[in-house]
């Protein structure tokens, strides 16, 4: 069996005061057209590998498989499983790549061992904050510390073109950066910086900027000189340090991409998706 894992932007984070980087947030989240592939089967030994056997992360330390062979313990089942995972979402970037690997794991592994979605929702809420909206996927408003999973209807007719500047951004330092800073509001979007179809539910805002620049001033000096080529906002997704940008469609954004400055680890031009996972047939993944 095999699915596709879709990334996420925060469109908007709001915190709250917390307990390192257990804060309870108030965020607006939308799955985009970046994805991992993940297939699952059943195997004689317990087995994740990249495809052709290149290597990830193993064990307990990959989230995906966490999330698998929690599914199996519910199911009390005792056969081995096999997870190849197909990296494409960037690491430690800001768009939920983990839970979202995570999320198309408990839904395979769900399919596998018979646990429907209502046992795997529960389980997502162990996993990770970013679980239970990437098993939910779509527009949704998330509160609590991500447990908490509004949908909404669905806002399209927009594309993003994202950037990964060439920085590494622990979220832990982020959120400690926030404390140390007095708890900041990041910068507002709205109005017609907005696609139509986002306006009435702007302006939008990243919390976490100001402490993700102060972390790592290279993150403003990106976002400064992508407001100076684009010429219009940009903005944080998660603790960064992924920055992206509204435009009309795909090529706007493909078309903006070749403006972007050099060296960065990770360009993509996507549009918003209505799900954080799906099932393909084989011939699609």
């Amino acid at each position: 069996m095999r699915a596709l894992a879709y990334a996420k932007v925060n469109l908007s984070l709001h915190i709250e005061s917390g307990d390192g980087w257990r804060h309870p947030v108030s965020g607006l989240f939308q799955s985009i057209g970046w994805a991992d592939r993940l297939t699952l089967e059943r195997a004689e030994q317990d087995v994740i590998a990249g495809p052709e056997g290149r290597p990830v992360i193993a064990g307990e330390d990959n989230l995906a498989w966490r999330a698998a062979v929690a599914v199996r313990g519910l199911a009390e089942a005792k056969a081995a499983m096999a997870l190849t995972l197909d990296k494409e979402i960037p690491v430690a970037a800001g768009l939920g790549g983990g839970s979202a690997d995570a999320a198309a794991a408990l839904a395979l592994a769900g399919r596998l061992c018979g646990v429907g979605p209502e046992a795997q929702a529960t389980l997502a809420t162990t996993l990770g904050s970013d679980v239970p909206f990437c098993l939910a996927g779509g527009l949704a408003h998330v509160g609590g510390t991500g447990e908490v999973v509004e949908p909404l209807e669905p806002a399209g007719g927009y594309a993003l073109a994202l950037v990964v500047p060439p920085v590494a951004v622990l979220t832990a330092a982020v959120y400690s950066a926030w404390d140390r800073l007095g708890g900041p509001t990041g910068p507002p979007t709205g109005g017609n910086d907005l696609p139509p179809a986002l306006r009435a539910l702007g302006p939008l805002r990243n919390d976490l900027y100001p402490a993700a620049a102060a972390v790592a001033p290279e993150v403003d000096e990106w976002r400064a000189e992508m407001v100076s080529r684009w010429g219009r906002a940009v903005m944080l997704t998660g603790s960064g340090p992924t920055l992206f940008a509204f435009f009309v469609d795909e090529a706007e954004a493909i078309a903006a991409l070749d403006a972007a400055p050099v060296g960065a680890r990770a360009l993509h031009a996507t549009g918003p998706v209505g799900r954080g996972w799906e099932f393909v047939e084989s011939g699609d993944a």
